[in-house]
This record gives C-alpha cells, structure tokens and sequence, in this order.
C-alpha cells in the first residue's frame, strides 16, 4: 500500500507505481501530452495496479468516441481482475468507469460524489464529475460539485489548482463572473500553465465583452502551452472568437489555419477527429460566413470526420456541429443517416437517449434547415427548445450559434415575434448590449 501525493492509498507495493502514477495525474490535470507515458510507466512498474488500469479507461472515455470505448471495457477487466484489497475509494473508481463505458452517466457521477463525500482531495473524482456535469449541461451541480469539495482540501495540497481552475468555470457558467475571474486568476498564478484556470477567465472575458482583455490574456499565457494537449486549440478559438466580435475576420481565419484546425499538426495528426476541435471549427466557420466571409473549401475536411463519425453520439453537443459540417458540403444523404443515428440513439437504453430525443435531434434538424435556407423549420424547430439547449453540453459561449441560428431564421421569416423574444432573452443573459455583439446587432435593428 502506498499514499498517493494528496495522502489517498493506493493498492500498490511499487513506489515506482505510485510515482508515476501521480506523474500521470498532475499531466492529466494539466492537459499535458505525456500522461498516457507517465500511466504506462506506473503499469509497467506494477502490471496489478488496478487503480491505474481504471485511469486508463478513463483516458479512453475522456475521448468520447464510441471507438474507444472498448479499450476502456478492457481496461476496466484488467482493473477488475486486480480488484483484491482495493479500497472502497477505489472500488468506486472502478463502478464509476463501468457506469461510463456503459453510457450510464448518472451512475457514474453518483460513484464519483460518493467519493468525494469521503475524500475531497481525490482530484480524478473531482475533475471527472465536474467534466461530466458540463457535458451534461448541469451547471448548478457542477458548481455545487466543486464547493462541497473545496473546503476539505489544504491549499498547499497538489492538485488545489485544479479545484480553484474548476470553480472558476463552474461560477463562471452560473453567471458568477467576479468570483469567478478571482478564481481563475488564482490558480493560473499558482501554475501559469493552469489551462483550464486560463480558459475559465477566457470565458468570463467573452461572457462580458472584454474583447481586447480577453485578447490580452491569451497572448500573456502562450508561452506555457508549449507540451499541452488540444485544449490548446479552444483556448486559440476563444482568442478568434474575440477578434470576430472585433470585426477582424482576417485574424479569425489566420487562427483557424494555424492555430486550431491545421491538419498539418501533430496534435489534429494525433487526434483528427477530437469532438471539442470539430465543434471549435464548424461553429467558427458558420459564424464566420454568417458575417459574410468566404471561407473556401474548409467545410470539407470537418464533413469528411463527420460522416465518418455519423451514428457516434457519445457527444450530444458535437451532433449539430456535425450536421453543420455535412449541410454545409452538400452531403444530403449522410444528412439523413446523422438524423437516423439520432433516432436510433434515442431508444437505447442509456442517459443520453431522452436528449438525443428531444434537443440533440430538432437541433441537429434545425442546423441542416438553415443551411438550406428553410426559415420557418428552424424556427419551428428551435422556438421549443430553446430553453432545453443546455442539455446538449457545451458553455453558455458555444451555445450561443443556435439561439444565433434561431433569432436569424426568426428575422428571415418575418416571425418578429419569436425574434424578439429572443432578442429580449439575449439582453437579460449579458451585460454587453445587444448592439455591440456582432451577431445580434442586425438583428436588434431589425427588430427595432
């Protein structure tokens, strides 16, 4: 039995275990490349570490790809098979990963908080029910995920970064922008390197329209990206996203080419088709041809990983983004096989079914019909679940395209009263006025 660097045991007799599997979790919650490395040298070291067979299979599932998933089940047998003089810490993690392979989300999450209840500094417990809340769209619960947490942990403790990083985001998504920003720049102080402390303040610089801040922010902390882990590329679309509200679509284009969809990286090369990359290209593409720009042949390469991907829907958030894509290049018939997946995944028996059911679905539906210039259908098709989009995943930011997407087919439609409404709800949800966001401001004057 060893500790791990929070003081938690782990089932293992090698200290070379033990180290490299604290290596592989400060990599991991630092998004750094080298924590599958640091988790093959603890196994190496201790082929019986049941606990790190388990991270493993978290590893697997962090992707959200259906493909990956069976080496997360064969992880979680190997772990299984070690399982003799586990802790109950441990037990958990390992009931936690067979919820998830199994796509029983809320399952999982229960394992995680029954962890937490006992041991708040267990860090993977914590970041992991805290990515699954987001993805869920549980906002409330994820924040409240975070505090119940926070107070059993001594700050000098590693890791504590991670617990200031998450509640940055967690409040920022509540709308709590300055607790939020002191948060966030809190643990990027502790570790300038905290990407997700970093992307946190990101995001309450977008929330508020602090364009040039946000900017400002990005281009201070470059410098310690060097080594991460495609998070790089959303915290790049964040910095397009604001020079796109500045108006400055050459920049915007420059950073898609360069900086988060260059097929030419060794990160997009590794992983070419990661969920949050695709979402980060197609929303930035429709954004940008909204605003009038010509963005050439780029839809292509994003419908080429969508097709490939169609009846994959670990990711609710990233269907629309996909259909997107396929509407965009003109690929009707992959179009309906997306939307037949969507119906076939809402008879399964998992936690996703409901929402590919009634959110995943009409969105998804409702993109294609915009893109094919259907106005009334998208209005009919988004007017109901506007107020359900968060269950799709995603932040508030990335959600915006398709209350975007609906207030323009309410415009073109002449439906002024669904525009209005949305408009009415947009100037609630921000301080920045409506005049002063680009996709809103046309808007406004023709509601006006």
């Amino acid at each position: 039995m060893r500790l791990d660097a929070r003081g938690l045991a782990l089932t293992t007799d090698s200290a070379a275990a033990a180290a490299s599997f604290d290596a592989a979790i400060g990599s991991y919650l630092r998004y750094r490349l080298d924590a599958a490395k640091h988790l093959d040298a603890a196994l190496d070291a201790d082929p019986g570490f049941a606990l790190a067979h388990a991270m493993r299979g978290y590893f697997a599932m962090l992707s959200y790809k259906r493909a990956n998933v069976a080496a997360a089940v064969a992880a979680l047998a190997q772990a299984r098979a070690n399982a003799g003089g586990l802790t109950l810490r441990e037990q958990r993690h390992l009931d936690a990963l067979e919820a998830w392979s199994a796509g029983r989300l809320w399952r999982a999450i229960g394992a995680w908080e029954a962890i937490l209840a006992d041991h708040p500094a267990d860090v993977v417990a914590l970041r992991l029910a805290h990515f699954n809340y987001f993805w869920m769209g549980e906002a409330g619960a994820m924040r409240e995920s975070v505090l119940r947490a926070k107070p059993g942990w001594d700050t000098d403790l590693p890791g504590y970064g991670t617990v200031l990083a998450c509640e940055a985001f967690a409040r920022e998504e509540c709308g709590e922008y300055r607790p939020a920003e002191a948060a966030g720049r809190a643990a990027v102080e502790r570790d300038p390197a905290d990407l997700w402390g970093t992307h946190a303040v990101a995001h309450v610089m977008e929330m508020e329209g602090r364009h040039a801040d946000g900017i400002a922010w990005l281009d201070g902390l470059k410098a310690h990206w060097e080594g991460a882990a495609a998070i790089v590329h959303h915290l790049w679309w964040h910095r397009a996203l604001y020079h796109y509200e500045l108006g400055q679509f050459d920049a915007v284009l420059a950073l898609y080419d360069e900086r988060f969809r260059n097929p030419a990286s060794p990160l997009v090369q590794a992983m070419p088709d990661l969920y949050i990359d695709i979402q980060n290209a197609a929303a930035m593409l429709w954004r940008l041809e909204r605003a009038g720009v010509a963005v050439g042949d780029r839809w292509t390469e994003i419908a080429d990983k969508a097709e490939a991907r169609i009846g994959d829907t670990l990711s609710a958030f990233t269907q629309p983004h996909w259909m997107m894509a396929l509407a965009a290049a003109g690929r009707g018939a992959a179009a309906d096989r997306l939307i037949a997946a969507l119906d076939e995944a809402a008879t399964a028996p998992d936690t996703l079914a409901p929402v590919h059911a009634t959110v995943t679905r009409p969105v998804a539906a409702a993109a294609r019909a915009h893109r094919a210039g259907d106005w009334a259908t998208v209005v009919d098709l988004l007017w109901p679940v506007r107020n359900e989009l968060k269950r799709l995943g995603g932040s508030h930011a990335q959600r915006d395209i398709f209350r975007q997407m609906l207030a323009d087919a309410a415009a073109r439609s002449g439906r002024r009263d669904v525009l209005r409404a949305v408009l009415a709800e947009e100037a609630l949800g921000r301080a920045l006025p409506l005049t002063r966001r680009r996709a809103y401001a046309p808007l406004a004057a023709a509601a006006a």
